[in-house]
């Protein structure tokens, strides 16, 4: 998972609100629990509490009896951490006074903040052994007798700790596998709630391709306007790319006619202003068809959907190439997979390998190579890199990056306007691409174009 991804926020998200609210309820149950074992251990510490006093006697004497023993065998195991006692509250500790068999020759003291106070007191003490106790006392004056006893009974409260502690890794066990499903049902809703954006996504890459034109199929109700505007974009693009070649057309009709007016009137006369006048003609014809070119280049560029297979290209340019320079016995040797795809239109990709297929054949002695690969992606675009290499006399690095420019021709004795690889350069820029000269494995250059791939 990716931390910009949707899914990711998501699912992140929602576990960190599901653990939250998994240890708050693991608190609060742990609590709950705590509490009410503490309010039923005090209801058996207070039903002792009751016993002792439906029991207890003064004798003539003004001593505390017990009249019949404590079922419960545990306050008579010496230091068992069940106690009960009666101690007089104006005497000092051990005159007058009655105890449980456990606590044997010990008494236990109340804490003086519980000392003396009217009801039940519920407190807590550590016995010799120190040993937890949660113990509760109240004060009475027990029937015939008109001194105040205080009548305290204890429990283990280590024994109750046990069981919190029991119950705490119980719940600790059920939360953790409570939060392994929640994750994974988590993590299932966040993928089967965002399979339409996957849907879409593959439709559009489809679109990319030159497989469908627009978006198709049922979209959730959040996504159907997110829909139906990229196909409005779409056909919004296809309107443009549709009106810049008509226009361009118009254009190059509207021109043509006066040009054509103009080189006729002056070819009829042999006069300085005439030849001026055709010489100008000319170059407004080759202007006018360069630009021409490059805007029907740059709206076939912008286009979407449009997708060119790459090896039957190379492989009817191969050929024509090798019939036009028969008298040199060229060979032109092609070499790339079958499902490689240029994003783009053919008649560009034709242009632009084309041009550096005839400039190589040029230069050649006997032999031309061309080769198209699949390269490293950049910026979330597939690229391919076709390479055009030939076995002439190669190119000084320093004249490398002048060749690209438009309209320089480094040997006069070759034919051409010195335009072909500035059209490659201009026209791949268009795509987004680049072409590259280095040295070529055959030992003269080596044209490398690098473009969208829609492999």
């Amino acid at each position: 998972m990716r931390p910009s991804s949707l899914s990711s926020r998501l699912i992140l998200s929602s576990l960190v609100v599901s653990v939250v609210l998994l240890v708050a309820t693991g608190l609060l149950l742990a609590s709950l629990f705590t509490a009410a074992l503490e309010r039923n251990f005090d209801q058996r510490l207070r039903s002792v509490l009751d016993g002792l006093l439906a029991n207890i006697e003064v004798t003539a004497e003004g001593s505390p009896r017990l009249s019949s023993a404590i079922v419960d065998p545990r306050f008579g195991l010496p230091l068992s951490g069940w106690y009960w006692q009666v101690v007089p509250v104006d005497a000092a500790q051990g005159t007058a006074d009655l105890a449980s068999n456990s606590l044997l020759e010990q008494r236990l003291t109340v804490p003086p903040e519980f000392a003396g106070k009217v009801g039940v007191q519920a407190f807590y003490l550590t016995d010799t052994l120190g040993v937890t106790l949660r113990a509760i006392a109240q004060v009475f004056t027990l029937p015939g007798s008109t001194r105040q006893y205080s009548v305290l009974v204890a429990g283990n409260y280590d024994e109750l700790s046990a069981e919190v502690q029991s119950f705490n890794r119980a719940l600790i066990s059920s939360l953790v596998l409570l939060a392994l499903g929640l994750a994974l049902a988590v993590f299932v809703q966040v993928r089967f709630g965002l399979r339409p954006l996957r849907a879409m996504q593959a439709k559009l890459l489809a679109i990319r391709q030159g497989e469908v034109t627009e978006l198709k199929g049922e979209y959730p109700a959040e996504l159907r306007p997110v829909a139906d505007e990229l196909n409005l974009l779409i056909q919004s693009n296809a309107e443009i790319v549709e009106r810049a070649r008509t226009q361009v057309g118009n254009l190059a009709h509207a021109l043509k006619t006066p040009l054509s007016v103009l080189t006729n009137e002056a070819a009829g006369q042999e006069t300085p202003l005439a030849a001026k006048v055709t010489e100008q003609t000319g170059l407004m014809r080759d202007q006018v068809s360069l630009y021409l070119d490059r805007a029907r280049r740059a709206a076939r560029a912008q286009g979407l959907g449009a997708v060119t297979e790459v090896k039957p290209v190379l492989e009817a340019l191969a050929r024509t190439l090798e019939r036009i320079n028969r008298d040199k016995a060229v060979t032109v040797t092609v070499d790339c997979a079958e499902a490689l795809k240029f994003r783009g239109e053919r008649q560009d990709l034709e242009e632009m390998v084309g041009n550096l297929m005839d400039n190589a054949c040029k230069w050649a002695a006997a032999r031309v190579t061309v080769s198209a690969r699949p390269a490293p992606s950049a910026a979330g675009r597939s690229l391919l890199v076709i390479a055009v290499e030939d076995d002439g006399p190669g190119l000084p690095p320093e004249l490398r990056s002048q060749a690209l420019k438009r309209g320089q021709r480094l040997d006069e004795t070759k034919p051409g306007s010195g335009l072909g690889l500035a059209i490659v350069r201009e026209t791949a820029a268009m795509y987004n691409g680049d072409v590259q000269l280095d040295e070529a494995s055959l030992g003269g250059l080596r044209a490398s174009l690098t473009l969208g791939s829609a492999s």
